[in-house]
């Protein structure tokens, strides 16, 4: 079936593409892994300083990013196969440099940020010789899964800047970033400021321990006291950080979407494997019809996790908005994944339950993704409400 025929086809370059970038995979990071990497903000680093090197050789870095500022300037749906094979490691895409936050910010960047801004920050970012956080998430009763709550604060300050206060907490990447992206409130209305961390107001507080890992520069809680920025840290507009967040988010999740897909197929085929070999009550495991219907399950759950972000990237391709598509996407795939991480723990017994082998790692990782970029009730609430009110045909 030619391409033309057939609306997921891959082109020659992207087969080649994807083949090279499981190539990586499994010759370069997964060999790599090790349960004592999870929560090693330091040793994570130290990872990335190896691989990113090799990745560049290999010619798979940045996909995200334009060709003329070092990239590969992918399309939505062609990074959805090459983050999907990323995805299978729990180092690739920090290899490759399309890991969050720093793949989202980016985007951030180079959508709001000025000349000077993507010379100071983003040209560094790309090439990986420092990291950012976002910074939007706040302890109750401040935003969390509803940004309208945001009680950090941003007020002018006489004579130009501004002055930042507030508390930030489960700010992904935030242990050794560079800068922090910090969403605060202002009077004209939310707005994001560009903060360098090494600013005398803006403290790290601690590494807040999780039940995910893997994740580069952990999950930080931050305080903002009598932080003092120029005007210059303004990116975009003053008073549309809001509606910049959810610019940000919808690619975000989606990212999320693509290389979730590729470690829960990672877990399914670690756990085919197993099945096919073990024996139990004289018959191998895969001979039993309860294990074969938890295979097939999660071919299905897999594959329609494939269709739902493969169709949404293709909407964002066109410049289409995907505000719905988004949603249900992320609602699906974030319990579908977690469905086939479920099982293959399951298949492997007690070996499922322990670390030696990767399973047990992507399973802790893949429940909190029903948490991340929104939580799953939020969005079923708000598709409820467009639904309800016709915005939606069933």
């Amino acid at each position: 079936m030619t391409q033309d025929a057939n609306p997921f086809a891959l082109t020659g370059r992207m087969v080649e593409l994807r083949d090279r970038v499981r190539e990586f995979v499994e010759r370069e990071c997964i060999p790599r892994e090790s349960p004592a990497l999870a929560h090693d903000v330091e040793a994570l680093d130290e990872a990335m300083r190896t691989l990113r090197p090799l990745a560049r050789e290999a010619g798979i870095y940045a996909p995200q990013v334009p060709v003329e500022l070092g990239g590969l300037g992918l399309s939505w749906r062609e990074r959805a196969v090459v983050l999907e094979e990323a995805g299978r490691s729990f180092l690739a895409p920090g290899a490759m440099n399309c890991a969050p936050p720093d793949q989202p910010n980016m985007i951030n960047l180079l959508r709001h940020g000025t000349t000077a801004q993507k010379d100071q920050y983003l040209a560094p970012l790309i090439r990986g010789d420092i990291r950012s956080c976002f910074a939007m998430t706040e302890p109750a009763p401040g935003a969390g899964s509803d940004p309208s709550m945001l009680r950090t604060r941003a007020r002018r300050r006489p004579g130009g800047g501004w002055v930042i206060d507030g508390h930030k907490w489960f700010i992904s990447g935030a242990v050794g970033a560079a800068f922090a992206l910090v969403l605060a409130q202002t009077d004209e209305g939310a707005t994001t400021f560009i903060v360098d961390t090494d600013n005398p107001g803006y403290r790290l507080v601690r590494n807040i321990p999780g039940l995910g890992g893997f994740q580069i520069g952990g999950h930080g809680e931050i305080r903002l006291d009598n932080c003092e920025v120029d005007d210059v840290a303004v990116l975009g507009e003053v008073g549309q950080g809001l509606a910049d967040a959810q610019l940000r988010l919808e690619p975000a999740r989606l990212s999320h979407c693509m290389r979730y897909i590729g470690r829960a197929s990672r877990a399914m085929s670690i756990a085919q494997d197993y099945v096919n070999k073990r024996s139990s009550f004289g018959e191998r495991l895969a001979d039993q019809q309860q294990i074969q219907a938890m295979v097939a399950d999660s071919h299905i759950d897999l594959h329609a996790c494939r269709l739902m972000t493969w169709h949404t990237a293709a909407l964002m391709d066109a410049g289409e908005s995907v505000r719905h598509e988004s949603a249900m996407t992320k609602v699906f795939v974030s319990e579908a994944v977690f469905r086939v991480a479920d099982r293959a723990a399951q298949m492997m017994g007690a070996l499922g339950m322990s670390e030696d082998t990767p399973v047990a790692l992507i399973f802790n990782e893949l429940r909190p993704f029903r948490i991340y970029d929104g939580a799953t009730e939020l969005h079923r609430a708000t598709l409820a409400r467009r639904i309800l009110k016709g915005d939606l045909r069933a």
